[in-house]
């Protein structure tokens, strides 16, 4: 599995420079191989923008990102969807392709400029469905599945580009409960080393190995979910009052938010 290092990274929108106009502040983080890494924060920390800078769509204005120990910046574009596979947010447009179009564009990096499709390429695609419980969708179109479906299609995607490193920006949105716990075992299930941004505070405890917190584009916090979600960081990241127990079965972080009629009472 990959190793993901960023150091002290910067960036900032357009030709802007300074340090105030900056939406990422000297950020260090690293993912170590088969690790799962959570990046929590309030909305409008650098989340995203961290990701995109991690995988390649974003040029950072300062700082390094190494996968496996290489400058992503001075390998090409084919070497790293060789190494890592991300899945985002937004759907991308279909334009009338199928689930198994969307799935088989996978395998584009693991190809010749002239090479077809394979018996190979054909199983992986297959077993990468399969693993996400849409097999049977295969040959629907893309645009008529629902989101938390199409969220699945995009992860099956991911799994069959055979990724050492996965990038996923809330992987859970669209989904529902049962496929949010689905999704989030699957990925913990194949050990591949994983950096997602997580927006329930919650799942991020339940299946990250550590954490990273994200406020006003720096890193404020890190370490296990059990050194990190404290009731005072969520007081001070993310202005909510809550209570922090253990799990009654797992024994990690659980998160009890308090209403504002709670608070009054607290």
């Amino acid at each position: 599995m990959s190793t993901l290092q960023l150091s002290e990274v910067d960036w900032a929108p357009g030709a802007q420079r300074e340090r105030a106009a900056k939406v990422l502040r000297s950020v260090s983080l690293t993912t170590q191989p088969g690790e799962f890494v959570g990046l929590i924060g309030p909305n409008g920390s650098g989340k995203t923008s961290l990701l995109r800078c991690a995988f390649r769509y974003t040029t950072p204005s300062a700082g390094t990102i190494r996968v496996d120990g290489e400058d992503i910046w001075k390998q090409s574009p084919k070497w790293l969807a060789l190494r890592a596979a991300v899945v985002l947010q937004e759907f991308p447009e279909d334009f009338g392709l199928t689930v198994l179009d969307v799935v088989y564009m996978a395998r584009t990096p693991h190809k010749t400029r002239f090479g077809g499709d394979t018996p190979e390429d054909a199983a992986i695609v297959d077993g990468a469905l399969e693993r996400v419980g849409l097999s049977a969708c295969r040959d629907r179109n893309f645009d008529t599945l629902s989101g938390g479906e199409k969220q699945r299609v995009l992860l099956a995607r991911a799994l069959a580009q055979q990724p050492s490193l996965l990038i996923l920006d809330e992987p859970t949105n669209h989904l529902d409960l049962r496929h949010q716990i689905e999704l989030l075992s699957l990925v913990r299930r194949m050990g591949i080393t994983t950096l997602a941004t997580i927006h329930d505070l919650n799942l991020a405890a339940a299946f990250c190995d550590r954490l990273y917190v994200i406020h006003h584009g720096e890193i404020v916090a890190q370490g296990t979910p059990r050194e990190v979600i404290t009731e005072s960081l969520l007081a001070d990241v993310f202005e909510v009052r809550a209570i922090v127990d253990a799990h009654p079965v797992s024994r990690y972080p659980r998160i009890t938010l308090l209403t504002d009629g709670e608070n009054a009472r607290a």
